[in-house]
């Protein structure tokens, strides 16, 4: 296996930051991950794991053993008359993935269209958009342990999914990588259209007949609208979560603040679309010298180039503290700092 030396992250990052892995590696199967993380000249050498580079902030340089895991793979392992069971390497890009699925008519996997990165960072982040998230469709995952390098299976309950959250980005930090994801899929679809401009996306489109390409098209479209292409300018996509308050708050904050919008979580909790509080604290399309706040999507932090991670990281700071001046509420970041 060919380990480089001092190898920019420029290509491997969508903010397009120019940070430097003092080693790095491409990994293409899981043996050849466990053969490395088995290897004595590495086995003590600090690792850091890269997938697509969409979530993350790069700071500094990487002074670790930067793996690129590049597993690729897609197999469907078992099928029932309404089901089947699909296995994906974790170097798979996302959205190719959702598209191998619209393609071949596999249900629950449309609404995520779009979305960057790869398969492997999916549950990691339990990414989620327009009503579902990956614990929905979610049957197990294979990783490697970095210190043991033998493989463990995690289902559901034991990946401890949560907004955005699971227990990779917690508890299990740093001590697994993933190397292939099982979803379970459907044959007859049980389409999620009532969340954001889905059903209104659809009626512009003059969709007659629901399919799962048609929903597909139509999240693909209004990302597209409101999303900026990491390959026009730098960014990660949303940059913060959208934060859960108690009704108590936001019934407060309501009475001061009409127009906020909010969705019932449960009896207790709402939640508030962090775009919407970024905006009306005045950021969406603010500028400081090479970063600055998306003009259309104040939920996205840019990059125009030119700029280092820090200079977002100080923005983002900027902003939360903005925010939490105004409203009492604390924006917590979706994207990953190193």
């Amino acid at each position: 296996m060919l380990i480089q030396e001092n190898v920019s992250l420029l290509p491997y990052n969508t903010f397009g930051f120019d940070v430097k892995a003092r080693y790095f590696a491409s990994i293409t199967t899981a043996a050849q991950l466990q053969d490395l993380l088995l290897d004595p000249r590495w086995a003590s050498a600090p690792k850091w794991v890269l997938g697509g580079g969409s979530n993350v902030l790069l700071t500094k340089d990487i002074n670790a053993l930067v793996l690129r895991i590049e597993i690729d793979g897609i197999k469907v392992v078992s099928e029932e008359d309404n089901e089947l069971s699909i296995k994906v390497g974790a170097g798979e890009k996302w959205h190719e993935f959702v598209l191998y699925c619209v393609e071949n008519s596999y249900a629950g996997v449309e609404n995520l269209s779009l979305i960057p990165g790869t398969v492997g960072a999916a549950p990691m982040q339990n990414i989620g958009a327009y009503g579902v998230e990956i614990k929905d469709i979610f049957q197990e995952l294979e990783a490697v342990d970095v210190q043991s390098g033998t493989t463990r299976r995690f289902n559901a309950s034991e990946c401890g999914f949560g907004y955005r959250e699971s227990v990779f980005k917690r508890a299990l930090k740093d001590q697994y990588i993933i190397t292939s994801v099982t979803f379970r899929l459907q044959k007859t679809p049980d389409f999620h259209v009532s969340y954001g401009d889905i059903q209104k996306t659809l009626e512009e489109m003059k969709v007659e007949k629901l399919s799962i390409k048609a929903v597909s098209d139509a999240v693909i479209q209004i990302r597209q609208n409101k999303l900026p292409d990491p390959a026009q300018i730098g960014n990660a996509g949303s940059f913060f979560k959208n934060p859960e308050i108690s009704k108590q708050q936001f019934d407060a904050l309501k009475e001061k603040y009409p127009a906020l919008p909010g969705y019932v979580m449960n009896a207790d909790t709402m939640k508030v679309p962090a775009g919407w509080l970024i905006e009306q604290a005045g950021w969406k399309g603010y500028r400081e010298g090479a970063v600055g706040v998306h003009a259309r999507q104040a939920l996205v932090l840019v990059h125009y180039g030119g700029g280092t991670g820090d200079e977002i990281k100080v923005l983002s700071q900027k902003v939360q503290a903005s925010v939490e001046a105004a409203y009492g509420i604390r924006l917590t970041a979706e994207v990953n700092f190193a």
